[in-house]
C-alpha cells in the first residue's frame, strides 16, 4: 500500500504520521511511519552508494583500464557533478509536476547508467557514464528532502537525522562489501550491484511512496521563473551563508572520501579490507554525531550554535591535519583529524539543512536542488586536485581540507553577523 504524504507536519518528541495514513492502531500509523523513512533514507542513499562501493576498487581499476590516479578520481568527480547538476533539473520538475514522476524517471535512468557502467571500456566512457549515473540518481537525493519538508515543515531535525541513519548506513556497508566483492569479482561487479538496487528501489518508491505536493501547491511557471527563484536563492542572506557552510564542511569531507584510498593503501600499505574498516568507523561517526544533532537541536541546544561548534570542530580537526601530513606524522594522528572531520560532519548536515530551508518551504525543490549543485558541485572540482600530486604523497589532500574547513569557519561568521 502506498504511504500517501499529503498534509505538512510537526515533530515534535516523536515524528507524526502523515494524515493520509489513517491507522486503526498505533502499532500501524508507526509502521507506516517507518516505511516513509525507510524509503527516503534509501533514496538518499543512492549518492553515498554510487561513490562509496567502488572506493576499495580504485586503484585496480586504475591498472585494469591503464589510468592514472588523478583521471580514475575524474570517475568520481564526474559522478558528484551530475548528481549537483542533476538536483538543479530535479528540484524545479518536482516543484513543477509533483515529485512522483521525475523521481521515478530519475530512478529508471540510474539503474539504466549503472549497467551500462558495468560495460565500459575505456576510463573516458565510463567517465561519461558516471555523470549520467550521478544526474539521474540525484532525483532521490533531491526529491527526499523536498517530501521531507513537504510533510514535516521547518521542524524537521529529527527526520533529517533519522534519514542520515538510514543514509549513513551505506558509506559504511559500501566499502566493505566493496572490499569483499574484489575476492571474487573486479571493480565491474559493483556496478552490477547498483544496477540491481535501482531496479529495486524503483519498484519500492512505485509501490510504497504516494505523493507529498497536492496539485493547488505545485508551481505551474516555466524556465524562466524557475530562474528566477534560483536567482532569489543566491541572493538570499538567509540562505546561501549556510548552504556556503555546508558545501564547505562536506567538501573536507569529500576530500578525504577522494583520497583516501590511495593515501591509506598505497601510502600506509593498508589492504582493501582494512581500508574498508576505517571507512566504516568514520562514517558510523558520522551516524552517531547526526543522531546526537536529531535530538538535542532545538531542545538542548540552539541549533545556531550547535552548527557554529561543529564548524569549529570541522576547521580544527583540518588545520591539525595539515600539521600531521606535513610533518610526517603517521597513520593514527592522520586517523584522529579524519575522525574529527566526520564527527563534525554529522553535526553539520541535518542542522545546516533545516536551518537553510526554513522558510522556503514554497520553493522546497528548488532550495533542495540549489543546495545539492552547491555540496556535489563543489566536492566535484575537490575530487581531481587531491590526487593532483600522485599517489605518494597525501599533502594535496591535507591542504584541500584544510583550506575547506577555514572557509566553513569564515561562512559560519557570515550567519553570526
Amino acid at each position: 500500500m502506498s504511504v500517501l504524504v499529503m498534509n505538512r507536519g510537526e515533530v515534535g518528541d516523536t515524528a507524526r504520521v502523515p494524515a493520509m495514513v489513517q491507522p486503526p492502531a498505533r502499532a500501524t500509523a508507526a509502521r507506516h511511519g517507518l516505511l516513509l523513512v525507510l524509503i527516503l533514507g534509501s533514496l538518499t542513499a543512492l549518492a553515498p552508494l554510487s561513490i562509496d562501493l567502488y572506493l576499495p576498487a580504485l586503484p585496480d581499476l586504475g591498472d585494469d583500464l591503464g589510468a592514472s590516479t588523478s583521471v580514475v578520481q575524474l570517475t568520481l568527480t564526474a559522478c558528484v557533478v551530475g548528481l549537483g547538476v542533476g538536483q538543479l533539473v530535479a528540484g524545479p520538475l518536482a516543484d513543477r509536476y509533483g515529485r512522483r514522476p521525475p523521481l521515478l524517471i530519475g530512478l529508471a535512468g540510474f539503474a539504466v547508467s549503472s549497467g551500462m557502467c558495468a560495460l565500459a571500456p575505456t576510463v573516458e566512457i565510463l567517465i561519461g557514464l558516471r555523470l549520467v549515473q550521478g544526474a539521474t540518481g540525484a532525483a532521490g537525493l533531491v526529491i527526499a528532502r523536498a517530501v521531507v519538508r513537504d510533510v514535516y515543515g521547518p521542524s524537521a531535525t529529527r527526520i533529517f537525522a533519522a534519514l542520515l541513519l538510514v543514509t549513513g548506513l551505506a558509506p559504511i556497508v559500501a566499502p566493505i562489501v566493496g572490499a569483499q566483492m574484489l575476492h571474487f569479482t573486479t571493480w565491474r561487479g559493483t556496478f552490477v550491484v547498483l544496477l540491481g538496487l535501482g531496479v529495486a528501489l524503483l519498484v519500492a518508491t512505485w509501490l510504497g511512496l504516494g505523493e507529498s505536493l497536492a496539485p493547488e501547491r505545485r508551481r505551474a511557471d516555466g524556465l524562466r521563473a524557475t530562474l528566477v527563484t534560483l536567482r532569489g536563492l543566491v541572493a538570499d542572506r538567509s540562505f546561501m551563508p549556510y548552504v556556503a557552510c555546508f558545501s564547505l564542511a562536506f567538501g573536507a569531507f569529500f576530500a578525504y572520501i577522494s583520497a583516501s584510498p590511495f593515501v591509506l593503501e598505497d601510502i600506509h600499505g593498508v589492504s582493501p579490507q582494512v581500508f574498508s574498516a576505517i571507512f566504516a568507523v568514520n562514517s558510523a561517526a558520522l551516524i552517531g554525531a547526526g543522531q546526537v544533532a536529531g535530538h538535542v537541536s532545538g531542545r538542548l541546544v540552539e541549533p545556531h550554535r550547535l552548527l557554529y561548534g561543529a564548524v569549529w570542530l570541522v576547521a580544527v580537526s583540518a588545520v591539525a591535519l595539515l600539521v600531521v601530513v606535513a610533518a610526517g606524522g603517521g597513520l593514527w594522528p592522520l586517523l584522529a583529524c579524519l575522525f574529527g572531520i566526520a564527527v563534525a560532519n554529522g553535526l553539520v548536515v541535518p542542522t545546516a539543512t533545516v536551518l537553510a530551508m526554513a522558510g522556503h518551504g514554497h520553493v522546497a525543490g528548488s532550495a533542495s536542488a540549489l543546495l545539492g549543485l552547491c555540496q556535489f558541485g563543489l566536492a566535484g572540482i575537490l575530487a581531481p586536485l587531491v590526487g593532483i600530486a600522485g599517489s605518494d604523497t597525501a599533502l594535496p589532500m591535507a591542504v584541500v581540507i584544510a583550506v575547506c574547513g577555514l572557509g566553513a569557519l569564515a561562512s559560519m561568521r557570515v550567519v553570526a553577523r
